[in-house]
Parts: structure tokens; C-alpha cells; sequence
């Protein structure tokens, strides 16, 4: 939408009001940056359940157009393990889990938009998985 309010703010400065001047250019490269850096972040909805015998991750972004949702259900003895892999403002979750065809398969989701809390709460619920598979397999 800023890009939008943007885009009219800068057609009615340039062609009716022209208060702005050359500064105008700044209503559709400020919202512009701002999209990039939205699009770079990730999608910004995690949804994880682990109730039950299967594990359940959705990753969507809040503008449909952007990139295509994910959604991944597998049951809980599948996952061999997980990484929560943190670069400046970027996270991301990447998870192994058991393949009949090539032995293993890594699943990736961005997690940006998730607090501290919301992380710990997500890598306990996992590390509790992870540590009831490897007893199973012992």
C-alpha cells in the first residue's frame, strides 16, 4: 500500500502541486527500498504445532503475490534434526528429516519475524522430538 500511496503522492506532486521538486522521486524510492527489504526479510507468518503424533510447519508471507506458502506435515520419528541459523535481522530454521528415497531431506523456513521467546519455545518443542527419536532408535 505504501507503494501505491507513494506512486499517486508523486503523480499528484509532479503534475499538480509541484511542492516537492526533485525530492519527489524520494515517495517512490523510500516505499520501494522498504518492499525489497520486507521481500529479503522472509515470509512473516510461522505456524508450528506439534500436538499429536505428527509435526506441522507453515511459513506464509502477508502478501499473497510475494512468495508461495509453505506447508510441510510429517509424523514426529521422521526429524533427525534441526538448525536455527541467525545472520544480523535474518533467521532461519532448517530441519532434516528422514527420506525413503535419498536417506534425508532438509526443510527450510524463515523465522525473522519470531521474538527470542517464541525461538526458545520453538527449539525445546524440537530438542524434545529429537531427543525421544534417538532413544527409539537406540
Amino acid at each position: 500500500m505504501a507503494v501505491v500511496f507513494g506512486v499517486i503522492a508523486f503523480w499528484a506532486n509532479k503534475y499538480r502541486f509541484n511542492a516537492l521538486g526533485a525530492e519527489s522521486y524520494l515517495l517512490i524510492i523510500i516505499p520501494v527500498l522498504m518492499l525489497i527489504l520486507f521481500h529479503i526479510n522472509g515470509r512473516q507468518i510461522f505456524e508450528y504445532d506439534s500436538d499429536g503424533e505428527a509435526l506441522n510447519f507453515k511459513n506464509r508471507n502477508i502478501i499473497p503475490f510475494l512468495n508461495k506458502a509453505l506447508h510441510d506435515e510429517f509424523p514426529k520419528y521422521k526429524l533427525l534434526k534441526y538448525d536455527v541459523i541467525s545472520i544480523f535481522f535474518i533467521k532461519r530454521l532448517y530441519i532434516t528429516v528422514s527420506s525413503k528415497n535419498n536417506g534425508s531431506t532438509i526443510l527450510k523456513y524463515q523465522i525473522s519475524y519470531l521474538n527470542q521467546k517464541e525461538v526458545n519455545d520453538l527449539k525445546l518443542s524440537l530438542n524434545k522430538v529429537v531427543k525421544a527419536n534417538k532413544e527409539k532408535n537406540r
